[in-house]
């Protein structure tokens, strides 16, 4: 078989092993080997990890097939619902597994992998691009996920909410909150949708507790303190 019918056949699939490669050449595992090196020194495969191999070029198609269970979220989900203009260096996973898989270079970008609770996988949908199904969270959720997990700064949450808050529901926010159960969450998110003049956030106040807790836990602990959430509102452009 010649190697652009090998490529194209290859561009079927979001990512592929060695067995795959085998039969798509319908040779022997040995000298599979031998030819899918040759196709990666002259940089036509990429592998991305282990006997994971791939022809494609969308680093989304391809982290979304790395591990499973597992969807997109934080920035990239940010970018692709257009809640930001910035163009994500990062893709975040989302899995239920152990967190044992390294950050994976592809190209430009980083693929990088979040473990949360199976109670708390859940608020994603199935996308297809390229013609490939690839999961991905709900705007609702990746800005619950960025909160939950820590990895991006609430001040840059509140901003992101501000300039999208029309387009987003408020109410989905609050329904996946409460059904989360976690109290910092519940009141962080409660004290910005308020702030936001959203009606919904009074669904959680009742599940709000008063010991003080920051807004930003990346910023120092200086500011007002709203006693109602509980918070201490340690972010600028209130």
């Amino acid at each position: 078989m010649e190697t652009v019918q090998i490529v194209k056949k290859l561009g079927e699939y979001p990512t592929f092993n060695i067995d795959t490669f085998a039969n798509i050449i319908d040779n022997d595992k040995t000298y599979a080997k031998m030819q899918l090196n040759r196709l990666k020194n002259r940089s036509i495969v990429k592998q991305i990890q282990r006997n994971v191999y791939t022809v494609q070029e969308d680093s989304l198609i391809i982290a979304s097939r790395i591990i499973w269970p597992s969807y997109i979220s934080l920035w990239a989900a940010f970018r692709y619902h257009n809640l930001t203009e910035q163009i994500p260096n990062k893709i975040s996973v989302i899995t239920t597994r152990s967190k044992s898989r390294e950050n994976i270079q592809m190209m430009n970008t980083t693929i990088n992998f979040e473990k949360i609770r199976p109670s708390w996988f859940f608020g994603f949908s199935k996308i297809r691009t390229q013609g490939f199904e690839v999961f991905i969270a709900e705007p609702e959720k990746a800005l619950i996920d960025a909160v939950l997990l820590k990895k991006i700064s609430t001040t840059e949450i509140y901003s992101l909410l501000q300039d999208n808050i029309k387009n987003i529901s408020a109410k989905k926010i609050v329904d996946y909150i409460l059904r989360i159960k976690n109290k910092a969450l519940i009141k962080r998110f409660g004290w910005m949708l308020e702030s936001l003049e959203c009606n919904h956030a009074k669904k959680l106040k009742k599940q709000a507790y008063k010991t003080m807790i920051p807004l930003d836990i990346a910023r120092p602990l200086t500011g007002l303190k709203d006693k109602k959430w509980g918070i201490i509102v340690n972010i600028g452009g209130i």
